[in-house]
């Protein structure tokens, strides 16, 4: 048990360290962390975006990504149009792709740079570890509970 301790301690660094990393970036580029996470995901899905999914694909909660919009909106970053019921698409605006195409895409280059450098095995492995820790990780967190 000690040993399984000492690696999630090592896990729980590294998942710190590489979230230290996505900030440095953000401050280097000029960015706050939620702006670059909102540029990333719509990067990721062209140059638009369905609100409800820069929330979900960027684990960042509603309320900040809507903070974060109403500014890059007012900067002339992203517009926001309303679709059917009150569902809203997030698009980056000519200024935002140039913002974007100067930011965050250098950024998505470096990832997968890093990614390709592994071999196809190892990027299963990966992808394949990571998704079945996180599948079980929210489940045990289903199961929490407040212990009086």
């Amino acid at each position: 048990m000690e040993k399984i301790m000492e690696e999630m301690c090592r896990f729980n660094y590294l998942l710190g360290e590489i979230d230290a990393a996505y900030h440095e970036a953000s401050q280097k580029l000029g960015l706050s962390d939620s702006a670059m996470r909102i540029l990333y995901v719509i990067c990721n899905h062209g140059e638009q975006c369905l609100l409800s999914q820069i929330c979900h694909l960027s684990g960042t909660s509603k309320q900040t990504i809507n903070s974060s919009l109403r500014k890059l909106e007012a900067e002339g970053i992203v517009r926001l149009e309303s679709l059917a019921g009150r569902r809203k698409k997030v698009c980056l605006t000519p200024q935002g792709k140039e913002l974007a195409d100067n930011t965050v895409s250098h950024l998505i280059e470096i990832e997968n740079a890093v990614f390709g450098s592994w071999s196809k095995q190892e990027r299963e492995l990966y992808l394949s570890l990571t998704q079945r820790y996180f599948i079980s990780f929210r489940e045990g967190v289903k199961e929490l509970s407040v212990k009086a």
